[in-house]
C-alpha cells in the first residue's frame, strides 16, 4: 500500500489531479459477504472491518485527499482520523451485495453511491436507471435534511436503525468508530494499530451486548474470546510477525523481495 500510494500520489501531482483514496474491501467486504452467507461469524467480520481501516489509512498518509472509495465501509473511521470527505454506499448498493449496514453507512457520508449495477432489463427499465433513481431520492433527502438543519437527526436515526442489529453495524456507529480511530492513532506502527483496532472493536461489542444495546447470538459470543486469545498470541512486533508468516506461507507463489521482505 505504501509503495502503491506513494506512486499514485506522485502521478496525480504531476498531472494536477487529486489522489482520492482506497478501500480494503478485498478483506472487509469479503468478510461481510461471507458472514451474510453464514460461512464465518458476524463478530469476526466486524473485527476485520475495524482492522481494514489501518490498511486504507496508508493511502491518506501517502497523499490521498479523499473522497474515500464508496465500498470502504471503514471510511467512517478514516474520516475521524483524517477529516477528509468520504464516499459511502449502503442500502442503495444492494444491487451489488447484501449487507447489515445499509442505513448506518449513510450516517457520515459526504457523497452517496450505488456501487456496480449490471446492465439488465427490469420491469421499470434498465437496472442502472432504476438504481440511479433510488440513489437520487436518497441524496435529495440528505440534502434537504442538511439545508433544514436536520442532518444531525437524520444521522442519528440512520445509526439507531442499524447499530444494535449486527456487530458489523455497531463498530461503524460514530461513537465506536471514534474509539477505534483513537486506538489506531495512538499505536506506534501499522501492526500495532491493527491489533489495537481489533481489541477496541471487541471491547465495544462486549459492552454493547452487556448493556443490552447490541444483538449478538449466543452461538457467536464465544468467538469474542477466541478472537481475544488470537490477539494475545500474536508476536510483539511486526518483524516477528512477518518472520512467523514467512515460515508458514509458500514463498514460491510470490516474490518476497518485491514486498520488501
Amino acid at each position: 500500500m505504501r509503495f502503491l500510494w506513494t506512486e499514485i500520489a506522485a502521478i496525480a501531482a504531476r498531472h494536477g489531479a487529486v489522489a482520492a483514496g482506497d478501500t480494503a474491501c478485498g478483506f472487509g467486504n469479503t468478510a461481510m459477504v461471507l458472514a451474510e452467507k453464514h460461512y464465518i461469524p458476524r463478530v469476526f467480520a466486524a473485527v476485520v472491518r475495524a482492522v481494514t481501516a489501518v490498511r486504507s489509512l496508508v493511502a491518506y498518509a501517502c497523499g490521498a485527499q479523499g473522497p474515500g472509495k464508496d465500498c470502504g465501509y471503514e471510511n467512517v473511521i478514516l474520516k475521524a482520523i483524517t477529516g477528509y470527505p468520504m464516499a459511502m454506499e449502503g442500502k442503495t448498493a444492494a444491487c451489488a451485495h447484501f449487507s447489515p449496514v445499509g442505513n448506518i453507512a449513510a450516517a457520515c457520508c459526504d457523497t452517496w453511491s450505488n456501487e456496480s449495477v449490471q446492465h439488465l432489463k427490469l420491469l421499470a427499465g434498465m437496472a442502472p436507471t432504476c438504481s440511479l433513481e433510488q440513489l437520487v431520492y436518497d441524496c435529495r433527502l440528505m440534502n434537504v435534511a442538511a439545508a433544514d438543519g436536520g442532518a444531525g437527526r437524520l444521522r442519528d436515526w440512520l445509526v439507531r436503525s442499524d447499530a444494535g442489529l449486527d456487530p458489523q453495524a455497531w463498530v461503524l456507529a460514530p461513537v465506536n468508530a471514534l474509539r477505534i480511530a483513537k486506538a489506531i492513532v495512538a499505536a506506534g506502527d501499522p501492526y500495532q494499530a491493527g491489533i489495537a483496532a481489533a481489541r477496541e472493536a471487541i471491547a465495544s461489542i462486549r459492552e454493547g451486548v452487556a448493556d443490552g444495546l447490541l444483538r449478538v447470538t449466543d452461538r457467536e459470543k464465544p468467538w469474542l474470546d477466541t478472537l481475544t486469545d488470537a490477539l494475545d498470541g500474536l508476536p510483539a512486533s511486526e518483524g516477528a510477525f512477518i518472520d512467523r508468516m514467512l515460515g508458514e506461507v509458500d514463498t514460491t507463489r510470490f516474490r518476497p523481495a518485491e514486498y520488501g521482505l
